[in-house]
């Protein structure tokens, strides 16, 4: 089965080819990365694109409770339903872990050219809450 669908580009993070230019993705690998960008990027910091991202890194000294989890969530479909048109986010899980003052984020989304049902696991590190 063709790529052309899932796209191609830069690899993220940018590495070298075995050839020595400038590696490149493809595929599911693509959209894999593309979901992991969108999660890592903070409105404002993408020139031309200033809404660009989840915002997720505005909850980075929230406490870790359920409050901050469900805010989590809401940004992270937010996110991904307005800029990766080639996935349908089936649902957005995220769990606290107050041992480790993390929020796993659980992405299970499908490709919508191919239908493929994927998941996607994303540690987001939270200022830890004092007892």
């Amino acid at each position: 089965m063709s790529n052309e669908f899932y796209g191609r580009g830069i690899s993220y993070p940018l590495r070298l080819s075995s050839f020595g230019g400038i590696g490149q993705t493809t595929g599911v690998a693509k959209v894999e990365e593309s979901i992991r960008i969108i999660l890592g990027t903070q409105h404002g910091e993408r020139l031309m694109r200033p809404t660009f991202g989840c915002n997720l890194k505005s909850l980075a000294f929230a406490p870790n409770n359920e409050a901050t989890a469900s805010m989590a969530r809401h940004l992270v479909e937010t996110g991904l339903r307005e800029w990766e048109p080639r996935v349908d986010v089936l649902e957005v899980v995220v769990q606290n872990d107050n041992r480790h003052g993390l929020l796993i984020i659980s992405v299970h989304y499908r490709i919508k050219a191919t239908q493929d049902v994927r998941s996607l696991v994303y540690p987001f590190y939270l200022e830890a809450t004092q007892p």
